[in-house]
Formats: C-alpha cells, sequence, structure tokens
C-alpha cells in the first residue's frame, strides 16, 4: 500500500471521478469502435499480448496548478498519476486501444482541482467533526486495507512517512468534504422501471458481443445496477458542485 500526502482525501472523489469517464466512454463510443475493439481483442487473444506502455512524465511542472491560491506539486500530481496510469495501462491492454497520455494528464489535473476546491469549501463552512466520527473512519479504512485495526493503519501509515496528526488532520477534512456532499448533493433513489432499464440495455450489449459469458438473472444483480444507478446520480451531482466551484474560483492550470 503506497500513500501520497493527500491519498485519504482523494479516497472519495476517485470513485466519482472514475466513474464519470466511464461513463463519457461509453457515451461517445461508436459501434465502429467497439467493433474494432472487439476485433482487437480475438487478434490479441491469438497472439502476443503488447507491449505494457511507461507513464510519461517529462516536463511536468513544479506547480501543476493553483486554487484559489493553494498550489498542487507536481510530486503530488506524479503520484496520482502513477497511480491512475496502472489502472489505465492495464485497461489499454486489455481492450488493445492506445493509452493517451495527455488527456490523462489533463484528467488527473481536474481531478486534484476538483478534490482541492471541495476541500476548501468545506473547510470554509461551520462543520463540526467529533472524534467518534475520526475514530470510525479510521477502523472503517483500515477493514478496507484488510488490517486487523485502526492502529495498524496508523503504524502503516507511519512506514510510508505520514505522521498521525497528519493522517488526523486529512480525515477531518475528508469528513468535512462528507458533510458538504451531505448538504449540497441530493439525489433520488433509482425506480424500478430505471433499473430495469439498465438491466436490458446491458443484455442487449452482451448479446450483440455475441460472448458465452452467461448473463445473470435480473433478480440476482438489480441491488448492484440500483446501487450503481445511485452512485452515478451522485457522482453527476458533485461533479456540477465542482463545476460551480471552479467557476467561481481562481484556477490556473499549468499542464
Amino acid at each position: 500500500m503506497t500513500l501520497n500526502k493527500k491519498w485519504l482525501l482523494g479516497l472519495m472523489l476517485a470513485a466519482f471521478v472514475a466513474l464519470l469517464a466511464a461513463c463519457g466512454e461509453e457515451e461517445g463510443a461508436s459501434d465502429d469502435n467497439k467493433e474494432e475493439t472487439e476485433t482487437t481483442q480475438e487478434e490479441q487473444t491469438e497472439g502476443e499480448q503488447p507491449e505494457a506502455p511507461e507513464p510519461d512524465l517529462e516536463n511536468i511542472p513544479d506547480v501543476v496548478a493553483e486554487v484559489n491560491g493553494e498550489k498542487i506539486t507536481k510530486e503530488d500530481f506524479e503520484t496520482t498519476y502513477q497511480g491512475q496510469f496502472q489502472q489505465m495501462a492495464m485497461q489499454s491492454q486489455m481492450t488493445g486501444t492506445e493509452l493517451d497520455q495527455d488527456q490523462l494528464k489533463k484528467d488527473v489535473a481536474d481531478n486534484l482541482v476538483g478534490q482541492e476546491l471541495l476541500v476548501q469549501e468545506a473547510e470554509s463552512r461551520d462543520y463540526e467533526v467529533s472524534d467518534k466520527e475520526v475514530d470510525q473512519m479510521l477502523t472503517d479504512l483500515a477493514e478496507q486495507n484488510q488490517m486487523e485495526s485502526k492502529d495498524k493503519f496508523l503504524e502503516e501509515l507511519g512506514n510510508q512517512g505520514m505522521k498521525e496528526d497528519e493522517v488526523l488532520s486529512q480525515v477531518r477534512a475528508q469528513l468535512k468534504v462528507d458533510k458538504l456532499l451531505e448538504e449540497e448533493v441530493s439525489v433520488e433513489a433509482p425506480t424500478d422501471d430505471e433499473v430495469k432499464a439498465e438491466y436490458d440495455k446491458a443484455v442487449e450489449q452482451q448479446e450483440s458481443a455475441e460472448t458465452e459469458q452467461e448473463i445473470p438473472a435480473y433478480e440476482d444483480v438489480k441491488d448492484q445496477i440500483k446501487q450503481n444507478l445511485q452512485t452515478q446520480k451522485q457522482s453527476e451531482e458533485t461533479q456540477k458542485l465542482v463545476d460551480k466551484l471552479r467557476e467561481e474560483g481562481d484556477v490556473t492550470v499549468n499542464l
């Protein structure tokens, strides 16, 4: 488990940024592109896997962006970029499509800017965070990272160079962001019709791909689909809040 300075604060944003990116790719993909990807995948199964790309981190400025006077450093960017790059490179190899590192750099920079905007807005409001809330979040993080206790989790963070007071400060900041989103981001639960429509869409796509993979029954996956749709709605509304804060703020990206 390798962590950078702002790792804890990135936990929540990483999920919705990845989801929005995936939604955008799905909406923007043409039938020709899908056919090309399927053909490439078939070719790869018959031959060798393409060589894995390397992250391009040349010419990254010392200050990647400034958000209302707060600097996003080269170090913060590179650590985040490498983590995102590993995931995208793996996906690129599986699909046979070329990874656009210029676009990925832009996405990572925008992610960090959005993260900073949410933190700043949350800090500007009169949110109170109790010790009990901090303790619960540390316990949850420990479980997510398959560690037996929050003390072991803090110990591992210490081994990575993060002091306990720094960790606690970041956890409190993240909890304030959570409170901000609870206040500003409100979405209705997906209806049964929406869930069924999403399932039918997935079935249609899988059937058109002519794969031998078995399609699960609706009853077996409807709860997961409902959760995914809820997360997608929350992500879209969170992005609207980020866009509003960015428009009102003073943001400069130097990439």
